[in-house]
This record gives structure tokens, sequence and C-alpha cells, in this order.
């Protein structure tokens, strides 16, 4: 890869405006995530991070603007498009896990149908990336034999299995047992760790200390901050993100 190409921002989302009906839920946002950084996505219910999150890889079409993945726009549709959300793996609060198949054969579906993986080449990954995030002796089981924080660890691996470029996270554990919470955030900043480009929205702010690069604050759906960790937790700049912080960190 020449130098210039490594100086393209893994995620660039320029002038981006999204409505439901007359609701504004993304105003003129302007990111860039360069390749490697961990970008936690902050902010009280309803400020637009779910919907910034779900429209990267084109879940939530956008009225206005552009967004590009590795320099490349998103395509409207098509073949493209699917091409595109291979390169972007997704991880919801619903672990969105298929019933009827195993963990092992969730894991394998998209490399055998998308990147034309053989199945010996598709298994072999799948045991590596479910021994990878804990999971391994699980893997002839049904998504409803294992608890949340197992479903949700499949899920992560399901979206590694397609060597995404990037991954997003929606809310990834905001539907799990207290308990069970940690595993996955161990999941994910090993993930971190290793250098993986993320967003990730979540209400975990410790995870948002340890992991990040960076804490982006919504707020009616504006960036309103965009600093280090450190920064946003000990100095916010915004009365909207110190009224957030101060809910959040009392409880």
């Amino acid at each position: 890869m020449s130098e210039a190409a490594t100086d393209v921002p893994m995620i660039r989302m320029s002038a981006v405006d999204k409505y439901f009906g007359s609701l504004h839920v993304l105003r003129d946002i302007e990111l860039e995530v360069p390749r490697g950084q961990v970008v936690v996505v902050l902010g009280p219910s309803g400020s637009g991070k779910s919907t910034l999150c779900r429209a990267i890889n084109r879940l939530e079409p956008i009225d206005s603007g552009s967004i590009e993945i590795d320099g490349k726009p998103l395509p409207a549709e098509g073949r493209e498009l699917a091409q595109l959300r291979a390169d972007v793996g997704m991880v919801f609060q619903q672990f969105n896990l298929f019933a009827h198949k195993t963990i092992e054969e969730n894991v394998t579906l998209g490399p055998l149908k998308v990147r034309k993986n053989t199945a010996s080449e598709a298994r072999e990954q799948a045991r590596q990336l479910l021994d990878r995030v804990g999971i391994a002796d699980q893997s002839a089981k049904y998504p409803a034999q294992l608890s949340g924080g197992q479903q949700q660890r499949a899920a992560i691996a399901r979206a590694l299995a397609m060597k995404p470029k990037v991954m997003l996270f929606d809310e990834p554990t905001s539907a799990l047992d207290p308990e069970m919470v940690n595993e996955v955030l161990d999941v994910m900043t090993g993930l971190a760790a290793e250098g993986m480009t993320m967003l990730v929205v979540t209400h975990e702010m410790g995870f948002a200390r340890k992991a990040a690069h960076r804490v982006l604050f919504m707020s009616d759906g504006e960036v309103a901050e965009d600093s280090t960790p450190q920064e946003f937790f000990s100095a916010p700049r915004t009365d909207r993100a110190k009224d957030f912080l101060g809910k959040i960190l009392t409880h």
C-alpha cells in the first residue's frame, strides 16, 4: 500500500443530514476516523448515536452529504453495497443470530456465501474466531442454548469472519444482564488493542476510558464534543456534556 493510501481515513462523513419525517436526527455531521482508531460515541437517548452508526453502512439512508469507507463513496444499492457491507462489520444490541443454525454455521455462513471460502477454510477460521472470543466449546450449540453474553460474542465472531476493515458496534451490551457485560467488553477491548478500526455506540463509560482513542458526544443530532477520553471525562466543554456526565457518573 502506498504511503498516501494509508492517510485516507477509514470512515469519512461530510455534511451528512438525516431526517425522520420532520425530525432532524443527524445535523451536518463531519467526521473522520483514521484506520486503527477506536471512537466511542456517547450521548443521551435520542441524540442520533445509533442513526449515525447505522448510516455508515447504509442501514439508514441519508438525505444529504456523503459517506466514504476507506476512500470509496458509499454505493446506494446493488452488488457494490453488498460488497461494502462485507467490509464493515456490524454488531447490534440484539444478537441477530440465525436460530436454526449452530454457532459454527452462523460464523461460516458469510465467508461461504459472500467471500466464497471453501467449507474447510470457513470451518477452520470459525474455530479460531470462536476460540478468540472464548466460546470454542459452544460451536455445535444453537443460539438459544447460549447465554446472552455468549450469543453476543458469537455475533462478534460472525462479524470478524468477514475480515472487515472496520467494526461498528451499536450498544452491544445494553441487552445483556450486568454480569455478562464484561465478557463482551473484554473481547472488544482485545480487538481495539489489535488495531481494529472501531466505532462504538455505548453507555459503558469504563470501556470509553480504557479502550477509546476518541470520544464523540452527541446531542440533538450534532457532534457537540470530539475529544480524548481524558479531556471529555475530566473537563467536558459543553453544558450538555456536563449534564450528561453528571447523571451517568453519579449512578
